[in-house]
């Protein structure tokens, strides 16, 4: 049966599903990354954006809501994450409730094992070829993953909101 609905994009929507299929697929195993630890994408992703945020002084649940995963995932992140030595967690003086998290030493280390793993795994080819066109279609396709995102994010929040507790009956089987 072809699939007429999505025309002449079958092929971007094919690719794009081939990637979040296999992201997926490892998203939450623990590798090395060419480093001494062990930790999954999640867990890297979840440094990275506290990096990138640690002059901000910025919420957990901002920095969950940017990299699109709930507070609960993100805050499971940063525990095993200070539990391994790459974060650490800290309070203002007289404010025990608000909880910030900064990159520890060996987290900063250990994130930059990691770039540089990544970077000549994939990185290096991505952005060579991403080089080579324009800003104007970069920002086309920027576009497009950020609409599938967004929709894909929505979905999930709409499902979770749907979704109802229903009495079982003790007298059914």
């Amino acid at each position: 049966m072809k699939l007429d609905w999505m025309g002449d994009h079958r092929e971007l929507i094919e690719k794009i599903i081939k990637y979040g299929n296999a992201y997926s697929n490892t998203y939450k195993l623990q590798r090395s990354y060419g480093t001494d630890m062990m930790f999954s994408a999640s867990q890297i992703q979840t440094l990275e954006y506290i990096l990138e945020a640690e002059d901000k002084d910025e919420k957990m649940s901002e920095m969950a809501a940017r990299l699109g995963v709930s507070r609960s995932t993100f805050s499971k992140n940063v525990k095993n994450l200070t539990e391994k030595g790459l974060l650490e967690k800290f309070h203002l003086s007289g404010n025990r409730k608000d909880i910030y998290v900064k990159p520890s030493a060996n987290g900063r280390k250990v994130y930059a094992q990691y770039t540089e793993f990544v970077r000549e795994l994939c990185f290096d080819d991505i952005f060579r070829y991403a080089g080579t066109i324009s800003e104007a279609d970069k920002e086309s396709f920027i576009r497009i993953m950020d609409l599938f995102a967004d929709v894909l994010v929505w979905y999930g929040e709409k499902e979770q909101e749907l979704r109802k507790l229903i009495k079982i009956d003790p007298n059914r089987d």
